[in-house]
Parts: structure tokens; C-alpha cells; sequence
């Protein structure tokens, strides 16, 4: 069996999650309720957008966009109220599909 090395240092790429993550919504109900921002993928996939950061947040989807601030361990929760594939940390959403300073 072969022996496995260990990465070089300054090699490997693992994102750090925070222990909160910033997820921008498109609406808040008046019950409260909110419909986070899920974008369907070129592979039929559904991703929730993630923020690690407030400024990454707007740098993003805009400076005007509604968001709420969750625990990473409860994006569990957040995919039972509304079902996503996969997650997508700090993408910058296109010009094309925002409007307003926000996601459309």
C-alpha cells in the first residue's frame, strides 16, 4: 500500500467557513417567513448563495440586498424550509440578474 504524503505547505486550499454566514433573500413575508436566494446551475443543480462576510454580501449581489445572518450549522434548517443542492460561497452574481442595487 502506498504511503500518503502529506501536502507542501501553502498548498492546501480548503476554504475556512466561518461559524456564521450571511444569506441573501429575496423577500420577508409579513408571517416573517423569507425566500432565500436560490440559483439554478448550468447542471440542473439548485445552489443557495452564501456570504462569508457582510461586504462580500454586497460586493456581490449589491449594495441594497436583503439578507439574514445564520449559523453554518443550521444551513440543515435552511435546506428543509427550502431545498438547495449545493452552496456557493461569495460569487459575484451577474449585472444581468440584479436590479436596483439587489438580486431580482
Amino acid at each position: 500500500m502506498p504511503e500518503s504524503t502529506p501536502p507542501e505547505p501553502g498548498t492546501d486550499h480548503r476554504r475556512i467557513i466561518p461559524p456564521v454566514v450571511y444569506l441573501p433573500v429575496h423577500e420577508q413575508r409579513e408571517d416573517g417567513a423569507v425566500r432565500y436566494v436560490v440559483r439554478g446551475m448550468r447542471d440542473g443543480r439548485d445552489a443557495l448563495l452564501a456570504y462569508t462576510a457582510l461586504d462580500r454580501l454586497a460586493d456581490g449581489c449589491g449594495p441594497h440586498q436583503p439578507w439574514q445572518v445564520h449559523a453554518t450549522e443550521s444551513l440543515g434548517q435552511v435546506r428543509e424550509r427550502q431545498p438547495y443542492d449545493v452552496i456557493l460561497f461569495d460569487i459575484e452574481v451577474p449585472d444581468h440578474a440584479r436590479d436596483g442595487g439587489r438580486i431580482r
